[in-house]
């Protein structure tokens, strides 16, 4: 062979997309793990040369500092692991409900937009482009001050009988403890796999026959009477702690604090204008047909809205539906600044005792990591299910 010849198994190796490809990724993942062990190892040399001590061995230390709110039991004497467990709870708590609240408002008021009603679809236009616009940390001090602006225990304003609304939050009604309701809990799990059974076998009945069933009614009757039986054999135990004012506050019942309610209120008004302009796009890329087609079969709006274009705008909708759920799990760090006791909220008390920033940070990276990647993955396979399968 000649000098300066390119042998030829080197040259179509290199004229090999894939080969390239696959050659570029290797290059870069070595880079991302060089940078990353240069990062790593001049951090813990710095800290190791400054005598600041590294590890996770804090976590097992007492956390010596009192929670707010906490839905499992916690006290000052308990480790930081605990403390920082109960900030991850407040988290999941606050981020679930306000993704519930906000799928709802955002529907209603997506919904409302494309209504032929001029003033309704008015009034949805002003709170999507008046919520959008103002950034979420000063909605968030907005209804913090609402509802610290409340009245005092003593003149709480009272709705409800044995509801009071306060400044020190809402005060409502629970059951006391039986034995039985964990059982209820049970037979709520059997009703509702009832119901979806029920919903399965309805779906695939009016495909054989072309009868629909009312699934819907029959689900809802089927995952509460379950429950409801359960209840009336035991001999329907229903105390209720209703709360009474007892000097400067109200003792008993469940309290829904001022900063949890807050918090609450500003991340599911603010995501669902964002989640209701995705579920009028999601409308409107279905053709105009289907909706035609449906009204000249006898079929009303409101079953021509859910049965023929929400099954469609779904395929639109799930995707930056899910980008919307995930803002809100993570703004829910934005907890802070109003004084809710969130795992960022937590971990920063824990750095300041303990001086393992690096670890604390790194603690809520990894949880808020997790959480968002185990969100997506469901979301995934909800957006997989309601695929158009083609063939």
């Amino acid at each position: 062979m000649a000098a300066g010849q390119t042998v030829p198994g080197k040259r179509s190796l290199l004229n090999s997309a894939r080969f390239r490809g696959v050659l570029y990724q290797v290059l870069v993942v070595g880079a991302v793990i060089a940078l990353g062990w240069y990062l790593v190892h001049n951090t813990l040399t710095n800290l190791a040369a400054r005598g600041i001590a590294t590890g996770f061995d804090f976590l097992g230390r007492e956390a010596g500092f009192d929670i707010g709110e906490s839905p499992i039991a916690y006290s000052a004497a308990d480790s930081y692991a605990h403390a920082l467990l109960v900030g991850l709870l407040n988290t999941l708590e606050v981020a679930a409900l306000g993704i519930v609240i906000a799928s709802v408002i955002g529907l209603v008021v997506g919904i409302a937009r494309l209504s032929g009603n001029w003033l309704v679809a008015r009034l949805a236009a002003i709170y999507v482009e008046g919520v959008r616009n103002v950034p979420l940390l000063l909605q968030l001090f907005v209804w913090y001050g609402v509802v610290t602006a409340l009245p005092g225990p003593r003149q709480a304003l009272n709705p409800l009988p044995g509801v009071f609304l306060s400044n020190r939050g809402l005060k409502v009604p629970v059951p006391e403890d039986h034995p039985v309701y964990p059982w209820l809990l049970l037979a709520l799990a059997v009703g509702l796999v009832l119901a979806w059974a029920l919903r399965r076998w309805a779906v695939a009945r009016q495909q054989r026959t072309g009868r629909p069933f009312p699934w819907v009614l029959c689900g809802i009757g089927v995952a509460l009477g379950v429950p409801l039986l359960v209840f009336l054999a035991a001999g329907a135990p229903l105390t209720m702690d209703v709360p009474q004012l007892r000097g400067f506050n109200f003792s008993g019942g469940a309290t829904l604090s001022p900063e949890f309610a807050a918090l609450l209120a500003g991340l599911s008004i603010y995501t669902a204008a964002f989640i209701a302009e995705i579920v009028r796009s999601g409308i409107l890329a279905v053709p105009y047909g289907q909706t035609e087609a449906a009204m000249s079969l006898g079929l009303s709006r409101a079953k021509t809205l859910r049965l023929i274009v929400l099954p469609q705008a779904l395929r639109v909708i799930v995707p930056p539906l899910t980008s919307q759920y995930l803002n809100l799990t993570k703004n829910s760090s934005l907890a802070v600044a109003i004084g809710y006791p969130d795992l960022v909220s937590v971990a920063n008390t824990t750095i300041n005792q303990t001086g393992h920033a690096v670890e604390g940070v790194g603690v809520v990276m990894a949880v808020f990591l997790v959480i968002s990647l185990a969100l997506s993955l469901l979301m995934n396979w909800y957006n997989a299910k309601v695929a158009l399968v083609t063939r």
